[in-house]
């Protein structure tokens, strides 16, 4: 369990330095015992086992979700109106002028009781204008609580998210993060879920909705559509294990509470809770129907920061609680297998690499055949999650031209290895955790009226921008 309150925690930092002067000796004792081109031979084979499991977990994924997906995203909306429990929206901004107006203003139009409803965002020491329009927006409508945090208050999304739930009174919590704008009947969506009292979190579907903008946006755009249509949806459909993701997501308010609320000690604070609400004996939902959109980044520099903090969260998450896991008396051996195989989707570019590596290697003669090689199976690493991404387009119903966003994921592979590479070196040598929120654009964005069930189209949705209460000088 993590206290919410660790403070000691936040100044904590790991090192593995054994670890690596572990992994070195076993190589350089294997190439005196067995010789060099039998070594990696064999590392060559166990890294194609890896990655034939992943490429067979990928496969199962995409063929669910080709079966099933399309059929739910129009099932009926069953309990919609029956099951409102009291709901507390929670957001937390820093530096989010860019995109606060939009937020706001969808968060005031979700279609939920207002008795039941309560809606706080806060202000994570912002430097820009986004405490000034928080506090005018909180003037003119009584229903949005704004709470200011000091400088250095600590502890990144996880503190801020923390202060707003010790103020809160409700059943489920639901969060949202700066820059996302839901769909008007997410929260009804979502909720419905917790009337099984085993369900501890339930996370909705992320649409980018500025995937026009650039290239990158349209290759994020392609991606979030695999990884919540696909990867997420076959999670859910082939094993109830979900993950929940930090954003457009509900947990139970007595479940936070017993875990001590969000761990201030990671970056991939959705992660981290979806570890513990699996530990403690609950479960985690998908509904592909609860949709809110958000925004892409633009730049390589900003995509890099980004994904780099996702794998070194996640990458912590593996050596937090592999063992855990593999101990837990609420999880099966199958949910043990697949959880595991989650917490390691980040350290498989790492692996990926080192599999090029030795590829290159082997092409100047360099190393022995593979113990394992009558396929090229390495090249399915690649191939599972092409058929998940065509298959996540053919699900979403987007534009024929959108399919030529899959040419774009070749140099995107190749940079999902250098960043996961780097984020593991960093977690390895102990390089100190710290929340880096990632840069908006200000895209606009249409969520205040009712989402579809899937984007329509591969186009940047318009719609005229919103009114936002003006801000005294």
């Amino acid at each position: 369990m993590v206290s919410a309150g660790g403070a000691a925690a936040q100044g904590r930092v790991e090192r593995h330095w054994v670890a690596l002067a572990v992994y070195a000796l076993v190589l350089l004792a294997a190439f005196a015992l067995i010789g060099f081109d039998l070594t990696l031979g064999i590392a060559a084979g166990v890294l194609n086992v890896v990655f034939l499991a992943f490429f067979f977990r990928h496969l199962a994924f995409a063929v669910s979700a080709a079966r099933w997906a399309e059929a739910d995203l129009e099932a009926a909306g069953v309990g919609l109106e029956s099951y409102a429990p009291p709901v507390a929206v929670l957001v937390a901004c820093k530096n989010e002028e860019l995109v606060v107006d939009g937020m706001v203003s969808a968060l005031l139009g979700l279609d939920y009781p207002g008795d039941r409803l309560t809606i706080v965002v806060v202000d994570d020491a912002s430097e820009d204008g986004t405490a000034a329009r928080l506090d005018a927006w909180a003037a003119s409508d009584p229903r949005l609580r704004v709470l200011h945090r000091a400088p250095g208050a600590g502890g990144g999304k996880s503190g801020a998210l923390n202060d707003a739930l010790a103020g809160v009174d409700a059943e489920i919590v639901v969060v949202f993060d700066a820059d996302h704008e839901p769909a008007r009947n997410v929260l009804r969506r979502l909720v419905r879920h917790f009337r099984d009292p085993f369900v501890g979190a339930v996370m909705g579907r992320c649409v980018v909705r500025n995937g026009a903008d650039s290239s990158l946006a349209g290759t994020i755009f392609v991606d979030y559509l695999s990884g919540y249509l696909v990867n997420e949806y076959g999670r859910q459909a082939l094993f109830e294990l979900p993950a929940y993701g930090g954003a457009n997501c509900a947990v139970r308010v007595s479940t936070l509470r017993a875990l001590g609320g969000w761990n201030p000690d990671t970056v991939t604070e959705d992660t981290d809770l979806t570890l513990r609400v699996l530990l403690a004996g609950g479960r985690v939902r998908y509904d592909p129907t609860a949709v809110d959109f958000e925004e892409a980044v633009h730049s390589t520099r900003r995509f890099w920061k980004q994904r780099h903090r996702w794998a070194l969260g996640h990458q912590k998450c593996l050596r937090d609680y592999w063992r855990p896991v593999l101990r837990s008396r609420h999880l099966g051996l199958v949910d043990k297998i697949e959880t595991v195989m989650f917490l390691w989707v980040y350290h498989v570019p790492v692996l990926c690499g080192l599999g090029l590596g030795l590829t290159l290697l082997r092409a100047f003669g360099v190393g022995g055949q593979a113990v394992v090689g009558l396929l090229p199976l390495s090249a399915l690493l690649f191939a599972g999650p092409f058929a998940e991404l065509a298959v996540g387009l053919v699900v979403g119903r987007v534009e024929r031209r959108a399919a030529w966003q899959l040419v774009a994921f070749l140099p995107a592979f190749g940079l999902s290895i250098l960043t996961a590479t780097h984020a593991y070196l960093d977690g390895m040598i102990g390089k100190r955790l710290s929340w880096a929120k990632t840069a908006r654009s200000g895209s606009v964005g249409t969520a205040a009226e009712a989402a579809p069930q899937r984007p329509a189209t591969f186009a940047r949705r318009t719609a005229a921008t919103r009114p936002a209460p003006k801000v005294a000088a």
